[in-house]
């Protein structure tokens, strides 16, 4: 594998984690919204709350860790 094509793979890499995350807060905001009790609101709230913490944490630890090598 080229240089090149290792630098694709990583940038697609690091946008696909960057969607996958923007949905479990939209999936969390969802859930939030319609949430009929405080349980369910208390979910959503962690879920939209971990995906922002995944959405932050996730693409810098990837790029740490291919920065290393």
């Amino acid at each position: 594998m080229t240089p090149d094509q290792t630098a694709r793979n990583r940038w697609l890499a690091l946008v696909a984690i960057r969607i996958a995350t923007a949905m479990g807060a939209v999936f969390g905001l969802i859930v939030l919204a319609r949430a009929p009790d405080t349980a369910m609101r208390v979910l959503g709230a962690a879920i939209v709350l971990s995906a922002l913490y995944a959405m932050a944490v996730v693409p810098r630890g990837l790029t740490a860790k291919w920065r290393s090598k």
